[in-house]
């Protein structure tokens, strides 16, 4: 299985994220967009994919690990990616404060994705991930943009 794990771009290292790469890199095919988190490790990696390359990468990857940006796990799912979604959190110096919760909870309450919880063991979840059947996603952003759209006409 080739698992594509993405931290993201935001300034602030994901070192749990990279510990979970190194332990599925024992069983699974790995490549990491490690962003600003160093890693010297002998995975293949990244810090930075731009916008071709990251798909390029998706497209490829069986399985998508992500930090709990809506970017990462949107372009996940329009690729009809299976996608495992890791919070950034504020008491790990990741993130300002814990929104990748919120954001992650509510693309599982729509069964879109996995979420990953600090108790759950990501070996688990990968295999669990083999049995989930995700929903298909549906983009609103069309439909946002002409009501932002409309909105702006009224001034």
């Amino acid at each position: 299985m080739k698992i594509f794990i993405t931290v993201g771009t935001q300034d602030k290292p994901f070192k749990r994220l990279i510990d979970m790469a190194e332990e599925l890199a024992l069983n699974y095919d790995i490549y990491i967009q490690n962003g600003f988190t160093e890693y010297k490790g002998n995975i293949a990696h990244s810090e930075y994919l731009d916008k071709d390359e990251m798909s390029k990468k998706i497209k490829e990857a069986d399985l998508i690990i992500s930090h709990g940006g809506v970017g990462s796990i949107t372009e996940a799912l329009k690729l009809n990616k299976k996608v495992i979604a890791v919070a950034r959190l504020a008491k790990y110096g990741e993130h300002q404060n814990d929104h990748q919760l919120e954001i992650i909870e509510a693309f599982k309450k729509k069964g879109y994705i996995l979420a990953y919880d600090e108790q759950d063991d990501i070996n688990k979840l990968v295999l669990e991930s083999l049995n989930f059947n995700p929903k298909p996603f549906i983009s609103h952003t069309l439909e946002f943009n002409q009501k932002l759209k409309d909105y702006l006409a009224t001034f």
